[in-house]
């Protein structure tokens, strides 16, 4: 039987009318990266506030690292580590200088905090920095400067808030690398994203979040098996023509394409995607109608949290 460093069952947590979680579930397994996705305002951050013991749930019960959150939250801030939105590091300070700070406010003793710092800057690849005051540090590096200061106990859950929420693609790499050497090093990882990019790149398992529920939670690829199989994909040289392509199409795939007018692209979700191209491809070129691109893919999860909650992912 798996085992579960994360388990939440109908949570619930209202501010006055309004219900920033409503029956929230999930259970996360040792050892496994799971992000949590959903439109703003879903309860994200309230769910993450509630496990990590910020904010006591109004009904409901979590299980975080085996002890329970209301009832023994000391114990469970021993066994995490969290990052917030905002890196919560002092530019004045150097990196070694944050993290020394760090384990002296874990009540670790002056050597021991010294050890432990050097130790993280070495594992999160900001030695050469190690002496360099923050405030020179670029994106990435203070991220993961956020990210170690939250390993100082070692903890056994680590919770992230967004992690590359403002981060340009090189701090964005940086990060994601990080997160998969925690994870690879024996850490459970919950992490909350608006990047669906992000969370197909690194989590085992997704929660799609809505209005303070999950409303699906599986592994990337059985998500996105949710909306049907393959997608075809066709980009029509002339936009007069995408009529008759659309119509192509959907004599092949059996329901009617989504068109988008400004890209002359028209999708659909087929299920046999050898016979459906080799249909679409011959009545095209009998009908004359030019295509650029013709294409066969997997759903994305932009389409998977589009059909899930109604609204467009980042």
């Amino acid at each position: 039987m798996n085992s579960y460093s994360i388990i939440a069952e109908g949570l619930g947590k209202h501010y006055g009318a309004t219900r920033a979680l409503d029956g929230f579930g999930l259970r996360v397994a040792d050892g496994t990266v799971c992000a949590v996705l959903g439109p703003n305002g879903a309860g994200k951050t309230t769910a993450v506030r509630v496990l990590s013991t910020l904010t006591r749930p109004d009904s409901g019960r979590a299980l975080v690292a085996g002890f329970d959150v209301v009832r023994r939250p000391a114990e469970v801030r021993r066994r995490i580590g969290l990052a917030g939105q905002e890196a919560a590091v002092d530019e004045i300070l150097t990196g070694r200088e944050n993290l020394e700070m760090w384990g002296r406010l874990h009540h670790l003793g002056s050597a021991a905090a010294r050890r432990r710092a050097a130790e993280l800057l070495e594992r999160f690849g900001l030695a050469e920095a190690a002496d360099r005051r923050v405030r020179h540090y670029s994106g990435g590096m203070r991220r993961r400067l956020d990210l170690a200061a939250s390993f100082i106990r070692a903890p056994r859950v680590l919770f992230l808030d967004e992690p590359t929420t403002g981060l340009d693609p090189r701090g964005r790499t940086e990060v994601w690398r990080t997160v998969r050497a925690l994870a690879d090093a024996g850490s459970t990882v919950l992490m909350t994203t608006q990047y669906l990019f992000e969370a197909d790149q690194l989590a085992g398992r997704i929660a799609v979040i809505d209005g303070g529920a999950v409303v699906a939670d599986d592994t990337p690829e059985r998500l996105k098996s949710l909306i049907g199989g393959d997608h075809l994909d066709l980009v029509v040289r002339d936009a007069a023509r995408l009529g008759d392509a659309a119509a192509i199409l959907a004599g092949a795939a059996g329901t009617r394409p989504v068109a988008d007018q400004d890209t002359r692209r028209l999708t659909a979700p087929v299920r046999d995607r050898v016979g459906a191209l080799t249909t679409v491809v011959r009545e095209l070129e009998r009908r004359g109608v030019e295509v650029e691109d013709v294409s066969l893919r997997r759903p994305t999860l932009d389409e998977v949290f589009l059909s899930l909650t109604g609204k467009a992912g980042s």
